[in-house]
Parts: C-alpha cells; structure tokens; sequence
C-alpha cells in the first residue's frame, strides 16, 4: 500500500474542493457523508500502510519509506521536491489524524446539522486535515512548512466560523497573529538550515548534524528557532493564551484543534529534529523549563474556571506542557506516547462537552448545570473514563504516558519530578470538579432546559463510546519494564530516535524508585478526586462570583491578557497613533499636499497673466523689451 500514500491527503482535499464549490447545492446528508467518507478512506489507507510500517520494523527493517510526487523548484543550490515520507513516527500521526479526525467528522454531522454553513464547516475540516497530513507526511521542513502554515490558516477559518459574533471573530484574528509569531521562528530556522547544511530534507540534515560537536551554536540558533516555532503552534508561554480564545469554534474544532491535531505540531516537530535538539541541551533545558511553568500556569488556571470547554482549553495547556517537559528531560518516546494518550481522552472530553452543551441548549456555565447523569447517561460514562485517563488513574492510558514523563523528569532532576506531580494533582482535582459539577447534585439549570434535557444522537455517541474505549486500552501500547511490559511503543520508534539515543542514552531508574514514583502518583490523584468529591458532591458548594487572593488570580488568569495589552498591545496602539497622526499626516500627507498646494497656488498666479486682452499683451511685451535694454546696460 506503500504506493498509494499520495491518496492519503489527496481524498481531503478533494472533499474540500467539492463540498466547498458544491455547498450550496448539496443536501446535508450528502455533505457530511463525503467529507467523512474522504477522511474514512484516508483512515483506511493509512491503516494498510501502518500495517506495512509495523511488518518492516518486525522484521528488524527501519521501516523508513520515501515517495516523490514531484519536484517542485531548484534555485541555485537549492532543490526541493514534494516528496512523502513514511517512518515509524509519521505513520502513527497518520492513524492520529486521520482516525481521530473522522470520529469528529462524525460527531459534528450531528453537533451542525442545524447550522446554516454546514457545507462550509466541512470543506474547513476536510482542508484542515489535508495541511495536517501534509505536515507529518513532508520529507523536508520546507513541505513540513506549508503544512504548518495551512493549519494556521484553517484554525483561523474555524475559530472565526461564527463569524458575526464580534468576540469570535477577534479570537481567531488573536489565534492567527500569535502564531505568526512562532511562524517567523520557523521561517528564519529554515534560512539558517539551509545556510549550514545546503539542503532542507531530513535525511541530509540529520546525518551531517551528527558531526556536530555537542552545544554548537549554529545549532543552538536553529534549535532556539524552533523552538519559538513550536511554542506558538503548541501554546507554550508566553504564547498560549490564544489557545483557550480557540473556544470560540464550534466544539469540533475545539476537539479537532487540541486534541490530536495543531497543538501536537510543535511536539512533532520537535520530536522528528530530536537529534539537533539532543545536541543543544541548553536548548533542552528552556524547553523543560518552559513545560513545567506552562503545565503548572495551566493547570492552576482551571482550577477555579467555570465554563466547561475553558475548564479542558487550559487544561489541554497543562499537558502539551507535560509533553515540552517530556521532550526536555530526553523522554521522546514518552512526549509522543503523552500524544496519543492526549488525542483519546482529550478528544473523548471536548466531544463528550460538546455533548453537555448540545443538551443544554448552548449553556456552557458548569455552574448552571447538575444532575445530569440521568439524563445524558452515555456522555456521563464516556467523560467519567476521560477523565480518569487524564487524571491519570491506572490503568486507564494517562496513567501509562503521563508516569514514563515524570520518571524521566525524576532522573534529570528530583524537582522536574516535584513540580510535575504538583500539576498532576491540580489535573485530578480540576477534572473531577468539572465531572461533579456537571453530572451530579441538583440540577440548576433553568424549567425549559431541564424539560429538553436529552441525550444526544448516535452520530454524536458513538465516537464517545469509540474514544472511550481507547482512552481504557490506550496506555497499554508502551507498558513499562517494572509493570511487566516490553515498551513496544519504544520499540516501534527506535529508528526515529536512534541518533539522540548514541549520543545521550536514557536514564535508569530502579523498579523500586518507579513503583514508588507512580504510587505517589496514583494515591495522589485519588485524594484529589475525593476530596473534588467532598467539596461538590458532599458539601454542595458551588463556585460563587466572589473570589479573592489566589482563586481571584487563577478566576482571571493571571491577568496575563491584561499585561499583554499594558505591555505590547496599548503601547503598539499609542505609537501607530503618534506615526498615524505626526508621520503620516503632518509629515508625509503634509510634504504630498503641501506640494499639490504649491503647484496649484503657483498655476492660478500664473494664470492671470493669461487675461486674453491684447492691449495687455502689448504692455507686457514692452516692459520685456524694456527690462532686456536695463539688463544689457547694467551688464556693460
């Protein structure tokens, strides 16, 4: 099947083409059964060709697969080609995206149908999975480049979507200019690769970075670079507070976009350049510090929100935060495995959201909620297992993923351990407090929401009973050592990371140092979810509007949107002011005009020596003749 990768993102694509210049004219049903169809199918190919990826590592191959589609242009020294590269890494993000991506294609048929830009909101999504694949497909950061940007552009389309609300549409101009931030990174990276190995493919680029020596700083620049890139994409700080705006979209784009999609880009990216990173550790180092402080910034923020999805945006944050921590500490397998875990139960928890809101007719306060678990029995299950992944209670797939990072960040330094386990706790608590709030107590709602309170349609369900299954069994792809596993998943990737392993091999913890990490772990969490249990069950206490001290801060996020604006937007909108009104009025308009007047002030003096009298003519004529005759005289 190695043969047809070019159709994986080419049947997207064409759902984008025909659905988006047939919208108008086709019926729902038929939207939606194309655009899922196209992701379906790319899903099946990308199984076949998983399936080839697994026989080849099997039978001790690389398993690493190239196809050129076409070149694409040379300047000078430069050469790029549209080439497709399949390896152990890209073949997973291929089941991530695609298999993920249709069970929320399937989900929004439902969750839209009511909606006027049906055929629209689907020729979004099947051109948001055609960049996505194109991303994790390129063989050179140039391809990897288009795809990164094409995301940009249709998580703006799809933040925006409702459009005629003001506040969606400023999310998803915010979305769009702060990861162009991170983009200009990404831009000035490939200048300097470019500049140091003459190529922008992979193959070339790795293999001469191994003569590198360790902390060179051509490759500090480019890794820094980066780094920034996938900072914007991934929301790291300081650039993350456009990711909980992201709720603006629909909830299939929320789940689409921070589940297993954009926001793992930077991971990925980082993950597939491990060995410049591997040999940047001060790069590393930023990276582990950035992840601790933006699982820890995120996860304190949920604490005390009180609308649902703003609850899991900050909380998506908080683990892409755990996946920079992961990829820091030299834990590449683990980030990667923190990916899929994240794509199951974080997909399960927007949807099973979207599900929440859907019955109660578009109200997403948790505080006007309750009870509801009579009432949406499905979705109460499915998030219930969500969040015992997420929390990271055994054995479902958080637990598995989110314990390999912390082990390795207890084996670079005890305190990565301590500051990690503290934003474990704080995810427990958070998590289970939106799962009390929500489903259990008295219902708080208003008359007309409690009578229409139902469960939603089986196109919604299904892909929560699916994603609930595979946030249970997730986590036992990379079971570890002391628990009676063979790490397959690490295994399965050791190609990919193979050059960073020679150069820094993993640390080695003691089973018994392990079994006491995830105990602490486990125990802590389950104390967490009691005491979640105690506060909102037992005790009843709902948020109030009242806050003060540190739940004030976290209510507020930190203010960190209000600083921005103090910092960089109000002194950005003082000087174009100060340029609008002294350069370009005074100054440019000023000079142009001040011209035009001259001119024109010049052209009606003038012009009145035109007075079409001859008897004048003849005087100016003779006051010629009779200024010449002085000029002679006086030039004697």
């Amino acid at each position: 099947m190695l043969a047809f990768i070019w159709l994986i993102p080419l049947l997207p694509l064409l759902g984008f083409i025909i659905n988006g210049l047939g919208q108008r004219s086709f019926s729902k049903s038929f939207i939606g059964i194309l655009a899922s169809g196209a992701v379906f199918a790319s899903f099946i190919l990308s199984v076949a060709v998983f399936s080839d990826v697994w026989s080849a590592r099997q039978a001790g191959e690389e398993a690493v697969f190239t196809q050129e589609i076409f070149e694409w242009f040379a300047v000078g020294d430069l050469q790029v080609s549209l080439t497709f590269l399949v390896d152990p890494l890209s073949s997973i993000m291929l089941l991530i995206i695609t298999g993920i991506g249709f069970l929320i294609h399937l989900y929004a048929i439902g969750y839209m149908k009511h909606d006027a830009g049906f055929g629209k909101f689907f020729a979004y999504l099947n051109l948001f999975i055609f960049f996505m694949l194109l991303l994790v497909l390129g063989s050179n950061y140039l391809v990897l480049f288009i795809g990164w940007e094409g995301v940009g552009l249709c998580s703006y389309l799809l933040i925006g979507f409702w459009y005629t609300n003001p506040r969606y549409a400023s999310a998803a101009k915010k979305a769009f200019v702060m990861n162009r931030i991170g983009d200009l990174g990404f831009l000035l990276a490939l200048f300097f690769i470019f500049g140091t190995f003459g190529t922008l493919e992979y193959a070339g680029i790795f293999s001469a970075a191994k003569d590198f020596p360790m902390g060179d700083i051509t490759l500090l620049t480019i890794t820094l670079l980066l780094f920034i890139a996938a900072t914007g994409k991934s929301a790291q700080i300081p650039l993350f507070t456009w990711l909980p705006d992201a709720m603006a979209g629909p909830t299939p784009v929320s789940a689409l976009i921070h589940a297993a999609t954009m926001v793992t880009a930077g991971i990925y990216l980082i993950a597939r350049s491990n060995i410049l990173f591997t040999l940047s550790p001060i790069t590393l180092q930023l990276i582990t510090i950035i992840g601790l402080a933006t699982a820890l910034l995120g996860a304190i923020i949920a604490l005390t929100q009180t609308d649902i999805k703003k609850v899991l945006a900050y909380s998506t944050v908080s683990q892409l935060g755990y996946m920079f921590v992961g990829l820091g500490v030299g834990a590449f397998t683990g980030a990667f495995f923190h990916v899929i875990t994240h794509a199951f139960f974080k997909a399960l928890l927007f949807l099973g959201a979207g599900s929440v809101i859907h019955a109660m007719s578009d109200e997403q306060d948790m505080r006007k909620m309750g009870a509801l678990k009579k009432s949406l029995p499905i979705t109460f299950s499915t998030m219930l297992i969500g969040t015992i992944a997420i929390a990271g209670i055994p054995p479902f797939s958080g637990f598995f993923s989110k314990d390999e990072i912390l082990a390795y960040a207890y084996a670079a330094h005890p305190i990565y351990w301590v500051l990690g386990f503290l934003a474990a706790l704080c995810t427990a608590f958070y998590m289970f407090r939106l799962i009390f709030l929500t489903f259990y107590g008295s219902f708080r709602g208003t008359a007309s929401q409690q009578e229409h309170l139902h469960e939603s349609p089986a196109s919604m369900t299904i892909p929560l009973i699916i994603l609930a299954i595979l946030a249970m069994v997730g986590g036992f792809l990379n079971v570890p050592e002391a628990l009676g596993g063979g790490h397959a998943l690490a295994n399965f990737l050791a190609p990919i990371f193979a050059d960073s392993a020679a150069i820094k091999a993993a640390p080695t913890i003691a089973h018994s140092t392990e079994y006491l990490l995830m105990g602490v772990s486990v125990v802590g969490a389950l104390v967490m979810a009691g005491y979640a249990y105690f506060l909102f069950v037992k005790k009843a206490d709902i948020p109030s509007e009242e806050r003060s001290g540190m739940a004030k801060l976290s209510y507020h996020k930190f203010y960190i949107d209000e600083l921005y604006d103090w910092l960089l937007v109000n002194p950005l909108k003082w000087s174009s002011q100060v340029f609008y009104t002294v350069v370009e009025r005074l100054g440019i308009d000023g000079l142009v005009n001040g011209i035009g007047r001259g001119i024109g002030g010049a052209g009606r003096t003038v012009r009145l020596l035109q007075s079409g009298y001859i008897t004048f003519y003849l005087f100016m004529m003779v006051l010629g003749v009779i200024l010449l005759f002085v000029y002679g005289l006086v030039s004697i």
